[in-house]
């Protein structure tokens, strides 16, 4: 019979959800995609690419009514209602958890947002306030009467299955302040659910209550109380046939993050043009602080019951109680139903965690987080995680992670444990620790998965410049910092780099760094061959002005008397007044015609002729704007032609001497006419004395 009255009693079996899960592996910051589950802004500015979850597992048993020895309670022989130690009270309570992640990813957008997707089943059980000298009551083998007085009892269950998207993206990023946060939007497809909540429940059972005749007796059960009674559709279906019932609902996460970064400085690369790159591979903050609620949403099963039933009776036959088929034929059989009506909602743990991390180095880690719940412990139709606060110190780098979580969990105590993470698999417990070194263990956990991790590469620089490949505009190519990595290149092709060329996107010379030469004083002669490139000039000076030096406006070049202001007219010299020869000064001259004589036969002037000459230049000088024909004449004595070309001998060297006393070529002609103009005749000598002469004549 007390078998019998266990099952009617099902829901003092005590158990406590406990809704934690991988504990340890989620303060990990390489968890990756798993970490959606406590935080959903976990996942941007993480230090993944891309992380691929595959599967992995978290189931957690714990009860403060049998301890044990675990080594010992593995053995076959091993009694629990000898060996295992018990402490009952008026509020026992065990914990179970399973919760299954399927596959699952997360990536980045860009630098500041990134998305995950993934799947998740879960299953949780919650009776509260159940009286554990119950047990004890049932084992005692010295009676079989007994009684119950439970009071008041709660018991909840329920099991379904998650398709989540969470998107997060940076909200602030002031260098040495950086916030982040994220949102799980989730679909719920309902597997199961039930639950049961009891009110002033006593239960007494009497072995011989009932005279069966002829010697023979059977139990009575008597019972006072209330219990309200919700399930799914398909509960009470004893077959193999399960279909999921006609269970949906939405649920959603919230979470910020918030991380101090006090030496973001040496976190960021800047290249010269002020472009900034932070560092992805690494975490950047000092401490960390999350805050998240999850879990927000609700299942509601449309075919599902609640029934209330008063189950206040006296004299139930224990034959009858055992031949009934399930909990639902009991109550409807033997109670009174007060309250019936369809559809159930089934809510899930909603609850508050807080969580700091404080990084000592870049591998060495302490994280506290706490896990609240908002469901309160009395709440009939929801799941209820139990309270914890865990100290997780750790030691972490990309490919491998090793962790102690130390918590302290309601109603269970304190736990200690282990978590390990090598790359792709990831396993740990966050009771082992206490498990193994404790012979009244209330409680163990274990977790473990595989994924596959893509992780945020380190800083390169493939061609070796000192310029990271984030920040090099030529990343295969070497080239200076100061150029950003880039090879200096030679914009306008004049064979000068830009780095040394003056003007980049011009061509010009080598010897004036790499510009055209230019034209300061734009006299057209560029500055490099000009001899005065400040003032302008002359092309045929080299670029300087033209001398002036009695400043007549006439350059000195062009300039006969260049210390003397002159005429242009004048080529720069004074003019003098005109001064017209009278007939007296040209018979003079006749006179001097007869007086230039030459040897014979040539055109030598004799010295004798010399004074003439010289007064015939003093002449000529008194009348510097006249000019003058110098004519000779020869007899007809030899050859015309000899005569000819010896007259013009004649005239030419006079006017060479005049010349060189002074008078100015341009105002002599010279002219041979030979024999052809006589005076006389040159038949009789002194007719040929007169026809050899030199005249020099006013040219009017």
């Amino acid at each position: 019979m007390k078998k019998t009255v266990i099952l009617f009693i099902l829901f003092t079996n005590s158990f406590y959800l406990q809704a934690q899960s991988y504990l340890g592996f989620l303060t990990d910051n390489y968890s990756g995609v798993n970490s959606v589950i406590s935080n959903p802004a976990n996942i941007t500015d993480s230090r993944f690419k891309t992380d691929i979850h595959l599967s992995g597992l978290s189931g957690f048993f714990s009860n403060d009514y049998y301890g044990v020895n675990l080594l010992d309670a593995s053995k076959e022989d091993y009694d629990f209602d000898l060996d295992a130690k018990k402490t009952p009270s008026i509020d026992n309570n065990a914990i179970i958890n399973i919760d299954v992640m399927g596959p699952a990813f997360m990536f980045n957008l860009n630098k500041n947002s990134s998305i995950a997707i993934f799947t998740r089943v879960r299953s949780m059980v919650n009776i509260n306030e159940i009286n554990g000298t119950i047990v004890d009551d049932l084992d005692d083998d010295t009676t079989s009467d007994f009684n119950i007085n439970e009071g008041d009892f709660g018991m909840f269950t329920q099991a379904w299955a998650e398709f989540g998207v969470t998107y997060a993206r940076v909200l602030l990023n002031n260098n040495e302040h950086f916030l982040k946060g994220g949102l799980t939007l989730k679909y719920l497809r309902g597997g199961a659910s039930a639950f049961a909540v009891g009110k002033n429940i006593t239960v007494n059972y009497d072995e011989d209550g009932t005279n069966l005749g002829g010697g023979q007796t059977t139990g009575i059960i008597s019972s006072n109380g209330k219990i309200t009674y919700g399930r799914f559709d398909d509960f009470d279906k004893n077959n193999y046939n399960y279909e999921l019932p006609d269970a949906k609902g939405l649920g959603g996460d919230l979470g910020f993050v918030y991380e101090w970064r006090p030496n973001f400085a040496l976190d960021t690369i800047a290249n010269v043009k002020e472009e900034l790159f932070t560092l992805k591979h690494i975490n950047k903050y000092k401490l960390k602080i999350g805050l998240s609620i999850t879990d927000i949403g609700s299942i509601n099963y449309n075919k599902g019951f609640l029934d209330t039933y008063n189950i206040s009776s006296i004299g139930i036959n224990e034959d009858d109680f055992n031949n009934a088929d399930d909990i639902d034929d009991i109550l409807s059989t033997f109670y009174t139903l007060e309250k019936t009506s369809q559809g159930i909602t089934a809510n899930l743990p909603t609850a508050l965690h807080l969580n700091a991390d404080w990084s000592f180095t870049n591998n060495l880690y302490v994280n506290l987080n706490t896990d609240i719940s908002l469901i309160s412990k009395g709440k009939e139709n929801a799941s209820r995680i139990s309270n914890i606060a865990t100290l997780t110190p750790r030691f972490e780098s990309k490919w491998l992670s090793f962790y102690l979580p130390l918590s302290i969990i309601e109603n269970s105590g304190f736990k200690a444990g282990a978590g390990l993470r090598m790359g792709p698999l990831y396993v740990g417990s966050g009771s082992v620790l206490t498990a193994l070194t404790s012979n009244n263990i209330k409680g163990v956990d274990v977790y473990a998965g595989l994924k596959i991790p893509v992780y945020q590469g380190k800083i390169k620089d493939k061609d070796g410049d000192g310029v990271i490949d984030k920040l090099d505009c030529n990343p295969r190519l070497a080239g200076p910092i100061e150029n950003n990595g880039c090879p200096w290149g030679d914009k306008d092709q004049d064979n000068i780099l830009d780095n040394e060329d003056e003007c980049p996107e011009k061509q010009g010379a080598i010897e004036n760094n790499g510009c055209p030469w230019g034209d300061k004083d734009q006299d057209g002669v560029l500055n490099n061959e000009d001899v005065c490139p400040e003032v302008f000039g002359f092309i045929e000076n080299s670029g300087c002005p033209w001398k002036d030096s009695d400043n007549d406006g006439i350059f000195d070049k062009d300039d006969k008397c260049i210390d003397v202001p002159g005429a242009k007219a004048n080529n720069g010299c004074p003019e003098e007044p005109i001064i017209i020869p009278t007939t007296e000064i040209q018979k003079k001259l006749n006179v001097f015609e007869k007086n230039i004589l030459f040897d014979s036969g040539k055109s030598t002037i004799k010295v004798v002729s010399m004074g003439v000459l010289n007064e015939i230049v003093k002449i000529l000088r008194k009348y510097p704007n006249t000019k003058f024909s110098i004519e000779a004449h020869t007899d007809s004595i030899g050859k015309e032609i000899s005569n000819q070309k010896l007259s013009e001998f004649r005239a030419t060297v006079v006017k060479d001497y005049l010349v060189e006393k002074g008078v100015s070529s341009s105002r002599l002609i010279a002219t041979g006419f030979g024999e052809r103009k006589p005076i006389a005749s040159n038949t009789s000598k002194a007719g040929r004395s007169k026809n050899r002469r030199v005249e020099i004549k006013l040219i009017k």
